[in-house]
């Protein structure tokens, strides 16, 4: 971890991240979460951050769209290849969203100690992520579509969709 990581994450109050992503990006962040606010952070006009979530972008980037909710407790965490989340999506509370993966195919070394892959997320506009739900790297989600609480999505999702399951299937188009 280096330097500018460890003083983000440990040495800077939240009032003051709470502070600086209003006047930044003009979005309200509760106090209570840990957002970390890097150069590869961008959140959009609106968008409301819930207590005791967790926003990273250490390694990529994470764009968060316009007028976007993330609900309490939720986890996003982008990586290389980042995340994209599109303008009025809601997210419920306890989502984690990550952007990253391991290789795991070489059996004398431990799959930690593996490389990590990251293909990127994409989330379409007016999307809903019901609680409990995990977004996995590589998953794309279509504008319009409704994620049912405890889904696990990794694939691709169409426009207009209503995804259920583990994996996460799709039970019914809305019209």
């Amino acid at each position: 971890m280096n330097t500018g990581t460890l003083f983000r994450r440990f040495l800077v109050p939240s009032i003051f991240v709470t502070i600086k992503c209003w006047l930044k990006f003009k979005c309200k962040v509760s106090p209570r979460s840990e957002v970390e606010v890097t150069p590869f952070l961008t959140i959009g006009r609106g968008s409301v951050i819930s207590s005791f979530c967790k926003v990273k972008a250490p390694d990529g980037p994470l764009t968060i769209g316009v007028n976007v909710a993330i609900a309490a407790n939720s986890f996003i965490a982008a990586h290389k290849k980042g995340i994209k989340i599109g303008d009025n999506c809601m997210i419920g509370p306890n989502v984690s969203i990550v952007s990253v993966n391991y290789k795991y195919d070489q059996l004398d070394v431990p799959i930690r100690m593996q490389v990590q892959t990251s293909k990127g997320i994409t989330i379409g506009e007016n999307v809903w992520i019901s609680s409990g739900c995990v977004i996995l790297d590589g998953a794309v989600i279509g504008s319009g579509t409704i994620v049912t609480p405890n889904s696990v999505v990794s694939g691709k999702i169409p426009d207009n969709s209503i995804v259920q399951g583990n994996p996460g299937k799709v039970i019914f188009t809305r019209r």
